[in-house]
Parts: structure tokens; sequence; C-alpha cells
């Protein structure tokens, strides 16, 4: 399923977060959205998803627009916000169940048991979340992204914060999720581009700077680092 962006928009008076972006993620291929803090990376993630309603221009998922066919389309997203919310006095399982419940699932004992394998939670699946590092409150932030089976993931800094270890394990099972289903990562960690995505957006100061292959990218500035093409582009 395809995310399908035109001419997206999000003012606040004066201030344009986001100015016009177009862009297009395809099945099979991790994209990640990359900008300084502040370029209004996490204000896209939010309007794709629905939770912020555009100012002008229209996105489309699986060819249904996100305005128009707002339920719906929210069916086939997971999304991992920047801020994870999670219940921290719930247990893991409990909260998965919560979840898998709102999503309306059925046999959602083996769907639970599916998506904590998927994620490694194994051994923490009856411990309450508040108690968890920061790494697997991070995996049970992607098991709720992802236990009705979405076929796009919208990825807000996924792996912020983590150690070395955890980030590894995240890494490679983003990689693992992106095999068949669109993912969208925003970040402003230049090596999490180079390590997960495919092709790679630039935004700055709301405008998109950059739209391409990882590959084409470079080639196109003489092959230049990311890191280099990025700081060129955002000056």
């Amino acid at each position: 399923m395809s995310v399908v962006v035109k001419e997206l928009a999000k003012h606040y008076g004066q201030q344009k977060a986001v100015d016009q972006i177009s862009f297009e993620a395809r099945p099979g291929r991790i994209l990640g959205f990359l900008g300084p803090n502040g370029a209004g990376k996490s204000t896209t993630m939010k309007m794709l998803t629905g939770y912020l309603q555009p100012t002008s221009g229209k996105a489309e998922i699986a060819g249904k627009d996100i305005q128009a066919h707002g339920l719906e389309v929210k069916k086939l997203i997971g999304y991992l916000p920047e801020n994870t919310p999670l219940y921290m006095d719930m247990y893991v399982r409990e909260f998965l169940s919560f979840v898998a419940q709102t999503y309306g699932l059925k046999n959602i004992a083996q769907r639970l048991t599916d998506v904590i394998r998927q994620v490694g939670l194994g051994q923490e699946q009856h411990k309450k979340i508040g108690m968890l590092s920061k790494g697997y409150k991070q995996r049970v932030g992607l098991a709720q992204a992802i236990i009705h089976q979405p076929q796009v993931l919208i990825l807000d800094e996924p792996t912020s914060g983590l150690d070395p270890n955890q980030l590894s394990d995240i890494r490679n099972l983003i990689k693992n999720l992106g095999k068949d289903r669109t993912v969208i990562i925003s970040t402003h960690i230049m090596q999490e581009v180079e390590a997960l995505c495919d092709d790679v957006i630039i935004i700055h100061k709301g405008v998109l700077v950059a739209n391409a292959a990882i590959d084409e990218l470079k080639k196109a500035h003489q092959h230049k680092t990311l890191e280099q093409i990025f700081k060129q582009l955002t000056l």
C-alpha cells in the first residue's frame, strides 16, 4: 500500500510548519524522513496519521484520502509517536490485549503471543510497563503499532535514546517489518537513515529539499556522504 502526499501544508498563523510538500512512499522500501529538530517532521507524521488536520493539500493511503476516510485509513496504519503514550501501570500483555480489543481483533490470545515473540518481549510480558527500560518500552510501542498487522507503518524517532544493543535489535526488527510493508521513519539521526532506509526525504523549515533513493542522492551530489549532503541542504 503506497502513501501518496500532494502539496501537504500546515500553517500556524504566519508560521508555515509544513509548506506544500509532495512525495510517495512505496511498499517494500523504508523511507527515511530526515530533518533538523523543528523542521516539520512530527507535524507531517501527525497529518499522515489523521491526528492533525492539514491546512491544505492531501494525503492518500491505499488510494483513500486520510481526511475523507479517516477511520478506515487509520485501520491500515500502525503509528509509533515520538513520545510513546503507554499506560505505565498496566502489564505488557494486558496493555497489548487492550489495544487488540480496540481494533476488534479476533483470536486475540494467539495474536498477542505472535507479536510478543516478534518484538522480543517474551520475558517482559508479565511486567508492568513502568518497570521496563526505555528499549523495552519502545518494543511495547512497536508491538501496539503492529498488533493489527497494518500494511503502513509510521514511526516517529523510533530509536531515540536507546543504548547500542537496544538500537541494533530495534533496527533489525524495523528492517524485517519493512520487507512487506510501507514504512516511513522520521528522524534527525543520519546513521539511522544509513542503516535502515532505501529512500530519503530531507525537510528543512517545512520545505522539501531532497527526495530520492539514498544511492541516487549521493550520486547526484558527487558521492558525498549523507551527512555532508544534509548539512549542505539545511544550512
